[in-house]
This record gives structure tokens, C-alpha cells and sequence, in this order.
């Protein structure tokens, strides 16, 4: 089988969308797949593993700086149609994914689209609600102009059929059981997270320090739930503010860690904790989980559909921070009880495995192929 792929960001870029389509890549090639990518040129990046990457020009998007934007071209057609793919998958198709959807029909080859961005919930969120309607008509119009879509969770699902589309189903998302692991809990990374202070509760974040994430809103935890330390992973454009915000408190400031230190950072944690206001799924309240920490997160993107509720964490609807006090509190309160839930939460990641929900993407890819063959 042979499969092209276009996304609206890749590699340099990190984020959730980059890291679910390199997984994606990854076991397509276990599986055999042939694979091309298309993305915006960011670096200069020609092959990953072993998929062959086609850069477009791309510009700068003004509100969105860490964006490059760029549609599919002439040279993007021709590699397209020299690869003959079964099936064109588009990583929530905006510019990049749009114009290659076109290309895509042109040569009568079946395409299935992802959902990847809450573009709705980003309007809301920055006060520009006015624009919830024209985001649900480009919603609908995009994802019904392809022959199947796919949802990261149930509530994202419900509503991409609130808004009209048609054909959507569900693709989960897995964690890496082994990467996240209680194993790699470790003594020195706990008393950096706690700034020497290890007997302490750490709570822990780890994502973009960008406003939607509301990483203020953890500020009051520390301050009404006694023996509590944070340590917030990741970095963004929100850092420098969050630094001044949180100056004073027990708050360490860790920057952007990967590989074995990232492994440690989770596993040498506590708890959880995540009041974003806008996610798809938010994968790393699943790494967290893997890792043996309760979590203490906000009803968006997947939340519910992986914590089970005073089992291996609590939720509670955005800006409700009474709410994530209150679950903070219940969990550090006792810790027989806190590592009993994290080892629940750990016992249900080991559940959520990247292959099958990739395997499940492969199953969609031969259905519609197979369905184009009949139809031709």
C-alpha cells in the first residue's frame, strides 16, 4: 500500500500534531506502507525515516508567528501523481492539505482527513466568538469534501457532527508505554523538580507555556494546598509572564526536555496537573498517566474519554479553579491513596497502545482504497 500525507506543520516543529504524525510514519513503515509527505518548508528536512519529504514555500502566518503556511503546487501534483498513493490522508487540511485535497480528487484518489485543531474553541478562547460560525461552515465544508474523517476523541466527534459533518469516526491516541514508565522515576530528577525539597508534593505540567494552556490558574494551588511544588515542563510565549507570576512560589521553571530527562521528569512527579482551555486530545495526560501520576485536568480534548473520575484523577469544567484546587487537594491528602491511583492510572495506559490505534488508521486506508477499486 502506498500512502501520501500532507500536514499543515512537520519537523523542526514540536508539537502534538508533528509527534502524532512522526508516530503515524513510524509504523506505516513497520507495517510496510509507503509513504510521502507534504508539509510547509520550515528547515531542510528531505526524508524522515523512511518517508520522502516534499517541502512547499511557505510564509510566516502573522497571528500564529510559529506557523509557516503555504499551498500545494504544480511540483507537489506532479511528485503526486509519479507516487500513485491508494489513499491521501490530510493532517486537518488548511492551506498545505486544502489545495492537495484538490489535487487529490483531480486524480481520483481516495482521501481521508484528521482533526487535529479546535479552531472553534481557539475564537472562543481569544474573544473573537463572532468567528464560532464561520469556523463550523469551514468545519463542515472541509471535512465532508473528503471520504471519511477522523476525530482524536468523543467529544471532538460530537461536535464535528454538530457542526455537519457527515462521515467521521474515532482515532485514539496511544502512549508509549515503555518511554513513560514508572522505571525511570529517579532521585536526582525529583529533588530538581522540587528544588531540593522532595518531600513535598510535586505537581507537574509539561506542554506549551502559551495563554490557552491557563498555566496561571495553577497559582492558587500553591497557595491554598499546603506541601505542594510545581515544576512546569516546556517552554512558549507565555514563559516570560509566567516567570513573573509565579515569582516567589514553590514553582521551578524546568524549560523544554526530551528524551530520558523528559521519561524522569514525569515518572520522579506526583500528580498531574493540566487547566488547559484548549486541547484535541491532549497526549500528555496519557504520558503522565503511563508514567504513574493521578491526574487533576480540565474537560477538553480527550480528557474523559482516559481519566475515570476519583479512580486515577479528577476533571472539572475550564476556569473552574475551586474545582482543580479541590481535586489536588483530595489526591495529596493522602498519599497511601495518591499512589494507588497513579498505579491505576498506569494500568490503563499500559491499555492504550500506539499500535492498535495506528493499525485501526491502516484499516480506514484499505477500506477506502478498496472501496475506489470497486467504484472504478
Amino acid at each position: 500500500m502506498r500512502v501520501a500525507l500532507f500536514t499543515e506543520t512537520f519537523l523542526p516543529k514540536v508539537d502534538g500534531i508533528v509527534t502524532v504524525t512522526c508516530l503515524l510514519l513510524d509504523h506505516l513503515a513497520q507495517r510496510g506502507v509507503e509513504t510521502i509527505i507534504v508539509a510547509p518548508r520550515i528547515g531542510r528536512i528531505e526524508r524522515y525515516n523512511q518517508t520522502r519529504v516534499h517541502s512547499v514555500p511557505a510564509v510566516t502566518f502573522p497571528l500564529y508567528p510559529e506557523l509557516k503556511i503555504g499551498p500545494s503546487n504544480y511540483t507537489t501534483y506532479q511528485q503526486l501523481k509519479a507516487f500513485k498513493p491508494d489513499v491521501t490522508h490530510f493532517i486537518h487540511p488548511v492551506c498545505t492539505g486544502l489545495s492537495g485535497m484538490w489535487m487529490a480528487k483531480r486524480l481520483r484518489i481516495p482521501t481521508l482527513a484528521s482533526f487535529h485543531i479546535d479552531v472553534a474553541r481557539i475564537a472562543h478562547h481569544y474573544r473573537v466568538g463572532f468567528l464560532e460560525p464561520l469556523t463550523h461552515w469551514l468545519t463542515r465544508m472541509i471535512f465532508n469534501a473528503a471520504d471519511y474523517s477522523l476525530a482524536p476523541s468523543r467529544l471532538i466527534m460530537r461536535q464535528m457532527q454538530a457542526a455537519g459533518v457527515q462521515r467521521v469516526g474515532l482515532w485514539g491516541r496511544g502512549v508509549d508505554a515503555e518511554k513513560f514508565n514508572p522505571r525511570h522515576r529517579s532521585a536526582a530528577m525529583r529533588a530538581e523538580l522540587s528544588d531540593g525539597h522532595p518531600e513535598d508534593v510535586i505537581l507537574l505540567y509539561v506542554g506549551r507555556l502559551s495563554s490557552e494552556k491557563q498555566i496561571d490558574q495553577l497559582k492558587p494551588v500553591l497557595e491554598r494546598v499546603q506541601g505542594t511544588r510545581l515544576a512546569l515542563v516546556g517552554d512558549g510565549p507565555a514563559r516570560r509572564d509566567l516567570q513573573a507570576r509565579f515569582a516567589g512560589t514553590n514553582t521551578r521553571f524546568m524549560g523544554y526536555l526530551k528524551g530520558e530527562r523528559l521519561s524522569q521528569a514525569y515518572a520522579s512527579a506526583d500528580m498531574f496537573v493540566f487547566p488547559s482551555a484548549l486541547e484535541t486530545f491532549g497526549l500528555v495526560v496519557t504520558e503522565a498517566m503511563a508514567a504513574g501520576l493521578p491526574v487533576v485536568a480540565s474537560r477538553v480534548g480527550g480528557v474523559c474519554d482516559v481519566v475515570q473520575e476519583g479512580r486515577t484523577g479528577y476533571t472539572f469544567e475550564v476556569s473552574d479553579i475551586d474545582a482543580m484546587i479541590n481535586g489536588v487537594a483530595r489526591i495529596a491528602a493522602d498519599r497511601g491513596r495518591l499512589a494507588q491511583m497513579g498505579r491505576d492510572a498506569r494500568t490503563f495506559a499500559e491499555t492504550q497502545t500506539w499500535g492498535a490505534m495506528m493499525d485501526e488508521v491502516i484499516g480506514h486506508y484499505a477500506r477506502l482504497a478498496q472501496h475506489e477499486r470497486v467504484t472504478a
